[in-house]
């Protein structure tokens, strides 16, 4: 979300009017895909993209232009060649649907602001009929604007508050109305734990990926704006009091990386007692196992040790901290998409819709 915003603010600035392209549809695959979005600036600037940049984003771009000249939107459906449908994860040439409209900021910053403060919400965007008309919902009951029906406002707005719990955009058909339901929710946290060599380029790597970044340390020497210039938010004090103040929920990820038993026991006695999605550790296996010890004394149980992942990252030959920060990061993004840490030529195929 925060990569999309950015890349509005800076269109905004020098291209004049800016369409936004948005996959919204495709055949064959998951619908993890859904989402994916590129912008077209009237000066002919590129940000992002629907596919990978092939001959179908060429197309994109050329319909964007014709829909920033009429100001109408259009909803296209384009065929994939053999290549080009692989990459999006179809297993031969499938068929896309992108929406394609002049950007309207209104409802955007609306939602902006409350992911901002930590809370989620969707735009629901009409796809046939008065193509375009759109619903903001938002998960503390607000709902903005209108597809041009009560009814199907009612309707959609009831379906987009189950879509916005399970985070994950979509396209609903719902009383013969097609309706594209985009999810935005506040930016994933990686908590770090520890000012150390290790977490200057995990938490640069983690900004990169659209994480809002936190560090806490208790040495200012360690913890300061000239050791971590882009950081979120640096804090110095007890980390085990300062952690109480961050959610550590399903989305988040935890990092300790101070190497000092003393920050790495209270704060871990807390975050196992919590939902929070990934809690990674610096250290050896024989240093894991004597936290495990520890915290088996005093009486947390097998299955909330074995949340603790120490050693910490995947394998990938680290020597040097960006490297080990990188795997880092790694080990994170497969726990939180479900991936399987293998390279992509030893993936399964996946299974293809009868």
């Amino acid at each position: 979300m925060t990569e999309l915003f950015d890349q509005i603010d800076e269109l905004r600035r020098g291209a004049g009017r800016v369409a936004v392209a948005t996959l919204v549809s495709t055949r064959g695959t998951t619908p993890r895909k859904e989402g994916a979005r590129m912008l077209v600036g009237e000066g002919g600037r590129i940000l992002g993209s629907v596919t990978i940049g092939g001959c179908v984003d060429a197309q994109v771009i050329e319909e964007s232009e014709d829909v920033l000249a009429s100001r109408a939107p259009r909803l296209l459906e384009l065929s994939l060649g053999d290549e080009e449908a692989w990459e999006i994860g179809l297993t031969c040439g499938g068929t896309i649907e992108v929406f394609v409209e002049p950007l309207a900021t209104e409802l955007l910053e609306r939602v902006r602001a409350h992911a901002h403060a930590g809370r989620r919400g969707a735009i629901v965007t009409r796809l046939d009929g008065e193509t375009g008309r759109k619903l903001l919902v938002l998960d503390d009951g607000t709902v903005e604007g209108s597809l041009g029906d009560a009814f199907l406002d009612e309707r959609f707005a009831g379906e987009t508050e189950a879509t916005i719990a399970a985070g994950v955009s979509r396209t609903l058909f719902l009383e013969g109305t097609r309706a594209f339901v985009e999810v935005f929710a506040p930016p994933a946290l990686l908590l770090v734990v520890g000012a150390g060599h290790v977490a200057m380029p995990l938490t640069e790597l983690a900004r990169i990926l659209g994480y809002r970044t936190v560090v806490l340390d208790g040495r200012p020497r360690f913890a300061s704006r000239e050791r971590f210039p882009a950081v979120d938010e640096l804090r110095v004090g007890i980390p085990s009091e300062l952690v109480t103040a961050y959610p550590l929920v399903p989305s988040t990820a935890l990092v300790l990386v101070a190497h000092d038993y003393k920050y790495d026991l209270p704060v871990l006695r807390h975050a196992l007692a919590t939902d929070v999605g990934y809690i990674g550790m610096l250290g050896s296996a024989r240093r894991g196992a004597a936290i495990r010890k520890l915290l088996a004394e005093e009486g947390v149980g097998s299955a909330a040790l074995e949340r603790i992942r120490v050693p910490i990252g995947l394998d990938l030959g680290a020597r040097s901290a960006p490297e080990i920060a990188l795997a880092i990061l790694a080990e994170i993004q497969v726990v939180r998409g479900g991936g399987s840490g293998l390279p992509m030529r030893a993936r399964p195929p996946r299974a293809t819709p009868a």
